[in-house]
């Protein structure tokens, strides 16, 4: 499993995880695209889009490993700015390539987009 060496642990300030410090023995949790409600409490959409900034500012929208990015979050914004960039893809794999979708994410995100660019 790769680590992306300067890519934040969590949200600073909170205990929103963006990183897991080890590889799940039984294999890597399966990606799967998880429905966003309107009726999100606000802390958890400023983790989607602290998460998509830390990708932004890591990866920009070239192809990255998934390496030890956390499942759960990475579910949050899969399937709409975080996309597979590999076919067939391994939902279940650390080695598994995806690729931010700029478009997506600052039609989704504007404020992520507005601060700074790569």
């Amino acid at each position: 499993m790769l680590k992306h060496r300067g890519f934040p642990g969590r949200l600073p300030g909170t205990d929103y995880q963006f990183t897991i410090r080890r590889a799940n023995p039984k294999g890597a949790t399966p990606l799967t695209a998880r429905e966003r409600y309107r009726d999100r409490r606000p802390a958890d959409k400023r983790a989607d889009a602290g998460f998509l900034r830390a990708i932004w500012e890591c990866f920009g929208d070239a192809p990255f490993e998934r390496g030890n990015l956390d499942a759960g979050r990475l579910s949050w914004l899969f399937g709409r700015e975080v996309k597979p960039a590999e076919d067939p893809f391994d939902p279940e794999s650390y080695d598994a390539l995806l690729r931010l979708d700029p478009e997506v994410a600052q039609a989704t995100f504007p404020e992520v987009f507005e601060e700074q660019s790569p």
